[in-house]
């Protein structure tokens, strides 16, 4: 049985009411479908498309065709492919925003953590290396005003909270912390109007299922697959180095308490 073409409307499959209201191309569904002036229009929800129905002039082009919205892309993979410096040359091909989700992450609570928090960042015990009371007063490098610095107990919110806790054990964030990040890179400007790639997220199903829930559809979603002897060539030197400036510190640490040891006997 040979199938006749059918028509469709000025946002083919995609949802009109989301174009115009949310400036996103959503994906309609069939079952959501509805006719005006001989075209056939998709809506994500029934809702949409019963708004559509009321004033379909309101979603419809007339003497120009309608704006689409800028290009939108995740980009995915594990630890060590090669997301940020990809996403970075796209970015700068296209004229999009880049942005890291892990690194943003670490900007919002920076203000009262001082330094960035994870795994790979609390290898560095910097109490490890912190002189002894009894020795501070042999040791020229620590002032009081250091001291006082470190001692002071810096009060985190529950989405800080929450936030920290991603980033150290990789828990996933709540719908509530993510409603106050995510939307505005979809809703509001220069982000909006621009366009951008987001390195590293949705990261789970769940975060997949949150931009879904919230009518946030990325144009594109690449997923980086690399060989796990690439990802051990790019990350392990740099974590050597790391640990051997480490030692180096510890070796130094030991070096100085020896002496003002040695100070403290005198």
């Amino acid at each position: 049985i040979r199938q006749t073409k059918r028509l469709m409307g000025d946002t083919k499959h995609f949802c009109p009411v989301s174009l115009k209201e949310n400036f996103v191309l959503y994906p309609g569904l069939e079952e959501y479908a509805a006719k005006y002036k001989e075209k056939i229009y998709y809506f994500a929800t029934s809702e949409y498309r019963d708004k559509f129905l009321k004033n379909p002039e309101e979603y419809v082009a007339h003497n120009e065709p309608l704006q689409a919205p800028p290009l939108r892309v995740c980009l995915l993979g594990i630890h060590g492919a090669g997301k940020t410096t990809c996403a970075r040359q796209i970015a700068d091909k296209l004229g999009i925003f880049h942005i890291q989700f892990e690194e943003y992450l670490q900007e919002l609570i920076l203000p009262k953590t001082k330094r960035k928090v994870g795994p790979s960042f609390d290898e560095d015990h910097e109490d490890d290396n912190k002189i002894p009371e009894e020795l501070e007063d042999f040791s020229q490098t620590v002032t009081k005003t250091e001291t006082e610095e470190s001692e002071q107990k810096v009060e985190l919110t529950d989405e800080e909270k929450a936030i920290k806790e991603n980033l150290m054990d990789d828990m996933e964030l709540p719908p509530n912390v993510l409603d106050k990040i995510v939307p505005d890179w979809w809703k509001k400007e220069p982000f909006r109007s621009t366009g951008f790639i987001l390195d590293g997220f949705p990261r789970t199903s769940d975060e997949a299922r949150y931009l879904s829930d919230r009518g946030l559809c990325p144009d594109v979603v690449v997923y980086i697959q690399v060989e796990e002897d690439d990802v051990l060539n790019r990350l392990f030197p740099p974590r050597l180095k790391k640990w051997k400036d480490r030692r180096h510190k510890k070796k130094e640490y030991k070096k100085k308490l020896k002496e003002l040891k040695a100070k403290k006997r005198v």
